[in-house]
C-alpha cells in the first residue's frame, strides 16, 4: 500500500504542529504522533470509514480536533488534508478533483510518497513516514 501526502496536507500538518508547540512544549509532538497512529490505522482499514458525499473518507483524531481526509485509488491512499474539524469544513475538497491515477498528484501540485521501507522521514509524518519518492513540485496556478 502506498501513501501519498499532498503538499497542501503536509503544510497543514506542519502548521498544526507549530501551533500546538507554541501553546505548550511537546504538544506538537503529541499531535504528530497521533496523526501517525491514525495514518497507520488507515493503511490497515482504509475502507472502513464511510464514503462521504464528496467522495472521500475521513478519520477523526482522538485527542485533537482534527481529521485526516483521504481517498483510496487501487493500492494508493491519497492524504488530501489534515484539517481542523471546526474550521472551514471541506475547504480542501477540490484537491481530489483531478486524482485519477496513483502516481500523479492532483491539480499539478506535489505529493510525497511515504511507506514503511526507506530511510527515516525527517520532515513529513514521523515516525510513520519513510520517504520512497518525492514527486517533483509542479508550478501551481
Amino acid at each position: 500500500m502506498n501513501i501519498l501526502v499532498l503538499s497542501h496536507a503536509a503544510a497543514e500538518f506542519e502548521d498544526a504542529v507549530a501551533h500546538y508547540d507554541g501553546k505548550q512544549p511537546g504538544l506538537g509532538q503529541r499531535f504528530r504522533d497521533e496523526v501517525d497512529r491514525r495514518i497507520l490505522w488507515i493503511v490497515g482499514h482504509a475502507e472502513i470509514p464511510r464514503l462521504r458525499p464528496g467522495g472521500y473518507r475521513r478519520v477523526n483524531l482522538r485527542v485533537f480536533p482534527h481529521y485526516v481526509a483521504y481517498v483510496q485509488i487501487g493500492e494508493t491512499i491519497w492524504i488530501l488534508a489534515i484539517a481542523h474539524g471546526h474550521r472551514e469544513p471541506n475547504y480542501w475538497i477540490e484537491r481530489k478533483k483531478d486524482i485519477s491515477q496513483p502516481g500523479t498528484p492532483p491539480n499539478g501540485g506535489s505529493a510525497t510518497m511515504v511507506g514503511n521501507s526507506g530511510t527515516p522521514e525527517d520532515d513529513v509524518l514521523t515516525p510513520l513516514a519513510r520517504r520512497q519518492t518525492l514527486l517533483e513540485e509542479s508550478s501551481e496556478s
